[in-house]
């Protein structure tokens, strides 16, 4: 990485900068994540590897202005990894991943208090939100995911899953009542959807997202990956209905959607005997 941002080196990589390189970084995630999701361990490998490239180019642009190096980066994680996990390192009991987690959240909050104290802040400031480390740039199912696993970590959380599907029947039925306030549809086709009630809309949307996040969380599913095996799972019936059709000699849009239907339900009794 040094040889290629030297002088001499690879013009593009020379030109590079923390926010050139940023946009990289999560495009590298997302590959690792569907080589996983594909189990392709041929192709994880040099997934990963590309994802460590992103780490090494970070470590050697820091290191050219005099910041931090590579080593600083295994430090401070090797420090970190002995820090957060008392019950290995240490004489601290953790029985459950439940307690594991909650240590976690509580060593947490001990280092940015004592990095506070090492800067010298005052001692009566007030201490961060607690949601004030969940980044608001990460997938919006993800980030729903971390804001509401810390709430429930302080114990502002459903005491059970039924409460869940409660919340989720009402904020089903505030959607509804909006839906039928949409005006009537003209001779035109669709029709105008007046702004605030796009809105209200696009709120109870949001809400029902929510509540099936929590579902989620509640039931140890990763929120984001169900629904991309859900994408996935479409894209591969409806690709197979697109198919049978072209076998006809006809297209999509020459089909009726009880003929779609019909190959869709094909599609899946194919998909489930292959299981």
């Amino acid at each position: 990485m040094a040889r290629l941002r030297a002088p001499g080196g690879c013009p593009w990589d020379r030109e590079q900068t923390f926010d050139t390189i940023k946009r990289y970084t999560l495009e590298e995630t997302y590959e690792v994540r569907e080589a996983i999701d594909n189990r392709d361990w041929q192709e994880l490998p040099a997934e990963l590897g590309d994802l460590l490239l992103q780490v090494l180019f970070y470590a050697e642009m820091a290191q050219e202005e005099g910041r931090f190096s590579i080593d600083d980066v295994l430090d401070a994680l090797s420090n970190k990894l002995i820090s957060r996990h008392p019950h290995v390192f240490g004489d601290v009991k953790a029985e459950d991943s439940a307690q594991v987690l909650k240590n976690w959240e509580a060593l947490k909050a001990e280092e940015k208090r004592k990095r506070q104290t090492d800067a010298d802040e005052p001692s009566d400031a007030a201490p961060e939100p607690l949601l004030a480390g969940v980044s608001s740039k990460m997938p919006a199912l993800q980030e729903a995911h971390k804001i509401s696993s810390k709430a429930a970590h302080v114990g502002f959380d459903w005491p059970e899953i039924q409460g869940l599907f409660e919340k989720l029947a009402e904020e089903t039925r505030e959607l509804q009542e909006h839906v039928r306030e949409i005006p009537a549809s003209g001779a035109a086709g669709k029709p105008a959807v007046p702004e605030a009630l796009r809105h209200h809309m696009e709120d109870e949307v949001g809400d029902l997202f929510f509540v099936l996040v929590n579902i989620a969380r509640y039931l140890s599913v990763d929120a984001e990956s169900a629904l991309r095996r859900t994408n996935k799972k479409f894209r591969g019936r409806f690709g197979w209905l697109e198919q049978e059709l072209r076998k006809q000699g006809r297209t999509l849009e020459q089909a009726s959607l009880e003929e779609m239907e019909n190959l869709w339900q094909q599609a899946k009794k194919l998909e489930e005997a292959k299981r």
